[in-house]
């Protein structure tokens, strides 16, 4: 202790940041200099750890308005109330206000109650240091006309609780620069429509749940985005414009059934996909080099060979199931249709298939072995073998394939057996 207390109290701070708040606070009792050390700390973390929430509330209560640095660069708040009723909504606000006032530039809440009344405090959406907001589990009941976060750039919004689209809405609309948006709806959301409308959106990953029965539709207007992500399990319509500047996609839908959503990736070089179903005619991939595809869908064969004729540069394959999906055992890919003329990315630029998970079936083997056959530049081909889900013997996978024709000299055939 004696060599830490030679340090400059600049330096102090640097390291207690690195402690949890209440141990940092406990430090207050060491000497003079210590008492009042914390209160200069940047960063902020009050967490529920197993402990009574009315001892929590007490702690933040007595100690947070004594904090007296003149800007906090990231403050947490991750509560979890169960049966325990003691902290409230205007206890939220009334903590978020102090941290505000403080120039405060990250804010992290969580905080899942079954109290439904406004948990944000207006002074939030005024604050122009605020560049990154975190906001999970809470109400979201209105946000000012004339409020501005300019120099907002990271949102996330999980599993928040909206009366309507209208909260929702209005909080993108006052984000100038907002560069990257993660949405998490919840099951019983009651929205029935919503818009994604921000023009300086770079980053965008939107999950919508299977169970929102009351969607009927939404829209994503970001011309400027480089990266989606979208999960969505409803089949509601959707309207994605043109989004000229993506560069990397991962779209894991129930259905292709609207052409809009795959028809506005056409730009990407970097695209993970999962589908049950085959998406229209009159679309080309022709930027697209690296393609995963997640083949735990009936009808994944077909999509693998519509994605093939469509994607001319294609350079990189990948064969697998989406690590969300691991767990749903399905994994049913129909049978191989040949297709009538051999796409043109395994005859000029295809250099690398990985295959993950190759269960050795028959409709395996067809893929794998009209691939081999057909691709005049490639490199190498992996596969992770699993031999336990279908019971098929691993020497008799490889040989099934290391006794097929190859198309490139040049080929290495590698097999890995899953553990």
């Amino acid at each position: 202790m004696d060599n830490l207390s030679r340090l400059p109290d600049e330096l102090l701070v640097r390291i207690l940041s690195l402690v949890p708040t209440k141990v940092v606070v406990s430090t207050s009792i060491l000497s003079k200099r210590w008492k009042f050390l914390w209160m200069s700390l940047p960063k902020l973390e009050f967490v529920d750890r197993d402990e009574s929430l009315l001892v929590l509330k007490d702690f933040v209560n007595k100690n947070l308005p004594l904090h007296r640095a003149p800007v906090i660069q990231s403050f947490l708040l991750s509560l979890y109330e169960s049966r325990e009723k003691n902290i409230k909504p205007e206890d939220i606000r009334q903590w978020v206000e102090i941290a505000v006032s403080r120039h405060l530039r990250e804010l992290d809440v969580s905080y899942s109650s079954d109290n439904k009344e406004n948990m944000v405090p207006n002074s939030l959406f005024a604050c122009k240091s605020l560049v990154v907001l975190k906001l999970r589990f809470l109400t979201l009941m209105d946000v000012p006309s004339t409020a501005c976060l300019p120099s907002l750039k990271t949102l996330l919004l999980e599993l928040v609780v909206y009366e309507d689209q209208k909260p929702f809405e209005a909080l993108l609309s006052i984000c100038p620069v907002l560069e990257d948006l993660e949405v998490w709806f919840r099951e019983d959301e009651s929205i029935q429509e919503f818009t994604i409308n921000v023009p300086s959106l770079r980053k965008l990953c939107l999950h919508v749940s299977y169970y929102w029965s009351s969607l009927e539709r939404y829209e994503i207007d970001t011309p400027c985005l480089e990266y989606l992500e979208l999960a969505d399990w409803s089949d509601s319509p959707c309207l994605v414009k043109n989004m000229p500047k993506l560069e990397k996609a991962h779209v894991d839908v129930v259905s292709f059934a609207v052409k809009n959503v795959i028809g506005s990736v056409t730009s990407v070089k970097h695209l993970t996909v999962c589908s049950e179903d085959v998406y229209g005619d009159g679309i080309v991939f022709d930027q697209l080099e690296h393609l995963k595809l997640c083949i735990c869908k009936d009808d994944s064969s077909n999509v693998l060979a519509r994605f093939l004729k469509d994607s001319p540069n294609l350079r990189v394959l990948v064969i697998s199931q989406l690590d969300l999906h691991a767990d749903l055992k399905t994994n049913e890919m129909g049978f191989w249709n040949q297709p009538s003329s051999v796409p043109e990315c395994l005859l000029s630029s295809l250099q690398i298939l990985n295959w993950e998970g190759y269960f050795g079936r028959p409709q395996d083997r067809d893929i794998a072995v009209y691939i081999l056959r057909n691709a005049r530049h490639l490199r190498t081909a992996t596969f992770w073998a699993d031999t336990n889900e279908h019971d098929v013997p691993n020497l008799e996978m490889i040989k099934g394939l290391t006794l097929s024709s190859r198309a490139s000299s040049t080929c290495e055939l590698v097999f890995v057996e899953d553990s």
